[in-house]
């Protein structure tokens, strides 16, 4: 039975590593194409990184296309953040199943808790960007196109996350009681 939950633990680090490098992938190419857009070439907004075409923000107005640009950036760095923290619970060995209740995990839960709810906000701030963008007559892709969609779900997983992480400390001191009464 155990050979099973390390078969799973494993599956679940070599997709941590594959989501971690295509989040870095993202980040890094969005980084690119905004400063080869702005300093080298703006035809390079027509292509952006996803294949969105920027290009109408751009030429409307060059510093909303660096405000929106940097949000999606802010996201897609905070995204890879997160990945970057299960990876590196599952490198450590910090994550012991036998002994659930310690201090790296809540630790760990509670810095994934704030990085959700950064995408969170970050992503309903650029949601609102676009849609003031859009009212003012600038032809902008979807949000999912964006990278900027769910951030009620991200407020969602931080809020859920957080309170794990207070049952943690809950859990962590009831399992340090337990210790000292042995």
């Amino acid at each position: 039975m155990s050979t099973k939950k390390d078969y799973f633990l494993k599956a679940l680090h070599v997709f941590s590593w594959i989501i971690l490098i295509g989040l870095c992938i993202e980040a890094g190419g969005f980084i690119f194409n905004v400063f080869f857009t702005i300093f080298i070439n703006p035809e390079g907004a027509q292509k952006f990184w996803t294949e969105v075409n920027l290009s109408e923000l751009y030429y409307f107005n060059q510093s909303h296309y660096v405000t929106l640009t940097s949000i999606m950036i802010i996201v897609a760095v905070l995204k890879a953040l997160m990945f970057y923290f299960i990876v590196e619970i599952f490198f450590n060995k910090k994550f012991d199943l036998s002994n659930p209740f310690n201090e790296h995990v809540k630790r760990f839960i509670s810095k994934t808790a704030y990085i959700a709810l950064g995408i969170g906000l970050f992503s309903f701030w650029g949601a609102e960007f676009v849609e003031n963008l859009i009212q003012q007559g600038v032809k902008l892709p979807l949000l999912q196109k964006l990278k900027l969609a769910g951030a009620d779900v991200w407020f969602f997983m931080g809020i859920t996350l957080l309170v794990i992480a207070q049952v943690f400390q809950k859990g962590i001191e009831l399992q340090n009681e337990n210790d000292l009464t042995i």
